[in-house]
């Protein structure tokens, strides 16, 4: 069996060793590639010396989180890997964590992506993202469960963000990977949304866990209001299985009548970016409909760049 860990970087230099080293004590062993994009600390070197074995891309720019990976998942996929473990640079690992999440996988194969408990970087808690994903209404059962000290092996979920999924090579050759349109931020909620269109489950295993020491908005967005407003627009643009002028005219409409409302409030510290984020989405119309598209077939090559 082929297991791939793929591990993206930005001045990762406070994390990366402890995240690697977590991979190298991994009681199933795994190939890792770091793919860095272009930081400016010092990441390349501390993987070059510490990490002789971690295969290491310099992508020379900051492509993003989905470009990036996807330049791991495409390697992983030329070189046969059954499994595609992605990691976040300042995550890491217990030394079952991906044993037991393959163990899982091989007993429930209808699961294209699998996620451990996300812990804090003390351990002391659930990560506070991690836990909005397993609250009551979008994983039912599984407080009660834990409560109880019932937990079931694994828990379907509509949502787990991409700090730790393992990814089966069935859900990579139906899915794809990562849509290069999306700068950052985002491109894990449309390639979820994607794996349940193409008829595969995503689900968290309870009894494994990674931690998570969150480090912010590392990967650089300038204007965070209009920038999640504009990828959130994206996303909803591209839902499946919806037509794409059903999401054009639900997404217009809603915009427009929360723009109406703030203007009614002369609120305009949030109906200035609210405005920005709906005109440069719909400025990107052509590209997001080719690229809802492109993805709706089952077999979508993973791309590096944006399909043209």
């Amino acid at each position: 069996m082929k297991i791939y860990a793929v591990v993206v970087t930005y001045n990762g230099a406070p994390w990366i060793e402890k995240c690697l080293d977590s991979l190298a004590r991994s009681s199933i062993p795994v190939t890792t590639l770091a793919i860095d994009n272009a930081s400016a600390d010092g990441t390349p070197g501390q993987i070059k010396t510490r990490f002789p074995g971690v295969e290491l891309i310099e992508t020379g720019s900051n492509l993003g989180f989905g470009k990036a990976n996807n330049l791991g998942l495409l390697k992983a996929l030329e070189n046969d890997a059954d499994y595609v473990f992605l990691l976040n640079q300042d995550a890491w690992i217990e030394p079952d964590t991906i044993a037991k999440l393959i163990g899982v996988s091989q007993q429930r194969p209808e699961f294209g992506i699998l996620s451990p408990l996300h812990m804090n970087g003390a351990g002391t808690a659930l990560d506070l993202n991690f836990s909005y994903y397993v609250s009551p209404g979008a994983c039912p059962k599984f407080i009660s469960d834990w409560v109880t000290d019932n937990l079931k092996p694994i828990y379907e979920t509509q949502f787990v963000n991409a700090a730790a999924w393992l990814i089966s090579r069935q859900c990579l050759t139906k899915v794809g990977g990562f849509d290069p349109i999306f700068p950052h931020y985002g491109e894990d909620d449309d390639y979820l949304n994607r794996t349940l269109y193409h008829g595969l489950k995503i689900g968290i295993v309870p009894h494994t866990k990674i931690y998570h020491d969150r480090m912010g908005d590392a990967f650089g967005q300038l204007d965070w209001d209009t920038n999640r407003l504009f990828i959130n627009n994206i996303v909803r643009l591209k839902t499946y299985p919806n037509s794409f002028m059903f999401n054009l005219v639900t997404v217009v409409k809603e915009q427009l009548d929360i723009l109406s409302y703030l203007l009614l409030l002369r609120d305009f510290s949030k109906f200035i970016p609210r405005l920005e984020a709906l005109v440069k989405a719909l400025l990107m119309i052509r590209r997001i409909k080719k690229a809802k598209d492109y993805f709706a077939v089952e077999g979508s090559a993973i791309l590096t760049t944006e399909k043209k």
